[in-house]
């Protein structure tokens, strides 16, 4: 099966630049639909929670079962599952919170080869732009967890920690669940990166680590109960 070319590809290949000219004027305007599309699907969700994960798990490993015990119990706390609506971790992840009666979201991306939505999305929205749907994923979550996974999921994570240490977003609950797969990553920041003075001792305390579900969604409801809210109309420009 041959590789398409993305939007994302057509906007950031410097090979493209001849077309950059005649066509990102116009492309403006399909990001500006993606922004749109998204604020006005999810301007219902009230209580969420974003799951990251491989897509390469498989449905009989322990990685999707956990992952489906992770969305049953946030959808048993109220929350909304948000995942990038694929297979393996998002798919489980959805799967639990629909079998326990929750709210299942998926924010699927275009890719060189189709993934498509798993089949256990309620709402779901396809995004051709990374950007866009990282925002959609900032905007509508209160908190990540985090399970396995590779490039993309790393992505996630360290964008989202980034935001809370620039105080970009407040409050914002990080879990990684799954202390042998995160161990080697979190003694490093520790040992490497905060001993060089990359980072500051609170930065490495912007995440909790573990293995028990039941430690994540009661941090998770702990600090979303304590997230401040919105700022009022006074304080949005005139």
């Amino acid at each position: 099966m041959k590789a398409r070319i993305t939007a994302d590809q057509h906007l950031l290949d410097s090979n493209r630049r001849s077309e950059w000219k005649q066509k990102d004027a116009w492309r403006t305007l399909r990001i500006l639909s993606e922004f749109v599309d998204g604020f006005d699907t999810l301007s219902d969700v009230e209580r969420a929670v974003a799951v990251f994960g491989s897509a390469r798990t498989k449905p009989d490993s322990p990685g999707y079962a956990l992952a489906e015990e992770v969305g049953a119990a946030l959808a048993k706390e109220g929350f909304s599952v948000i995942t990038g609506g694929g297979p393996g971790v998002m798919e489980a992840a959805n799967k639990g919170a629909v079998e326990a009666g929750g709210e299942s979201i998926g924010l699927g991306i275009e890719l060189p080869f189709e993934q498509g939505l798993n089949g256990y999305v309620d709402i779901g929205l396809d995004f051709r732009y990374f950007f866009v749907r990282k925002t959609m994923f900032v905007k509508y979550a209160q908190a990540f967890i985090v399970l396995p996974g590779g490039f993309g999921t790393m992505d996630e994570l360290f964008e989202a920690l980034t935001l809370v240490q620039t105080k970009k977003v407040t409050q914002f609950p990080v879990v990684l669940l799954g202390t042998a797969y995160w161990g080697g990553l979190v003694d490093w920041l520790r040992g490497r990166m905060l001993d060089d003075g990359m980072i500051n001792p609170v930065d490495v305390d912007l995440m909790l680590v573990t293995d028990d579900v039941a430690e994540a969604v009661a941090h998770i409801v702990a600090g979303c109960n304590t997230r401040p809210g919105p700022p009022g109309d006074a304080a949005l420009p005139s």
